[in-house]
């Protein structure tokens, strides 16, 4: 009879390790090795738009002269603009400033001698072959300040796709390399980051001889558009067999 008691609690005990065992989780796979890289990758455009700022400055003993002036020139240089092709939305006053001119040779209080005043005012298109004109017509029209010519990209998404593609193929490059170096061999990707934004280098070409000389024909102001390179980071984390 006691030998039938413990084969009992023999099987009984099994038969609850064995439920035990059973609804015990899995144990967690071994995490992979992984190499964790940067790639850089570049995408040149050719820009498709131009931005330029042309202005008037102008002197007189009185403020209200100083701005009368200015103001017959100014609307003279922006109703040119307007006559060649720019449109109401493609210019925009840039800004509008006073200043008095003041004599300090003298060594004690200054001499009040005048006014200054200065507009100007940007112009942005699209068309890239209008810049060098648009900036003919303004010195023609009486501008007598003119900077700021920059080409641009209206729309970088252009080269996103190359870009980024360009980046990860760095990243698994540099990856590989060092999987080889640890005599390994690399796997998928596992995580991949964009960084945290596109850069630009941008490559203009300045105007030249962009203020014409009193009463003298102004000829076409010569531009080139140049390229515009934007740059995409990606960080990536790969598997290493």
């Amino acid at each position: 009879m006691k030998r039938i008691h413990t084969l009992l609690f023999t099987l009984a005990f099994a038969a609850l390790a064995q439920a035990q065992t059973a609804t015990q989780p899995p144990r967690d796979a071994a995490t992979p090795e992984t190499v964790s890289v940067t790639g850089t990758g570049h995408a040149t455009l050719v820009p498709d738009r131009f931005t330029f700022t042309v202005g008037v400055q102008t002197q007189a003993p009185t403020v209200e002269e100083a701005v009368n002036a200015n103001n017959t020139k100014i609307a003279a240089a922006l109703a040119a603009l307007k006559k060649a092709g720019a449109t109401d939305a493609e210019v925009r006053t840039a800004g509008f400033s006073i200043y008095p001119q003041q004599d300090y040779s003298q060594g004690q209080m200054p001499r009040l001698l005048g006014y200054q005043v200065s507009n100007s005012v940007t112009v942005t298109k699209k068309q890239i072959g209008e810049a060098g004109r648009l900036l003919q017509v303004a010195i023609a029209a009486g501008v007598n300040t003119a900077g700021g010519i920059q080409f641009e990209v209206s729309d970088p998404t252009r080269g996103r796709d190359q870009g980024l593609k360009a980046a990860f193929d760095d990243a698994r490059t540099k990856a590989a390399l060092l999987a080889s170096a640890a005599g390994r061999t690399l796997g998928r990707a596992v995580a991949i980051t964009e960084g945290t934004g596109a850069g630009e280098v941008v490559r203009p070409m300045m105007a030249r001889g962009m203020v014409a000389q009193a009463k003298m024909e102004v000829s076409e102001v010569p531009v080139e558009s140049g390229t515009q390179e934007l740059t995409f980071t990606i960080s990536a984390v790969f598997e290493m067999r």
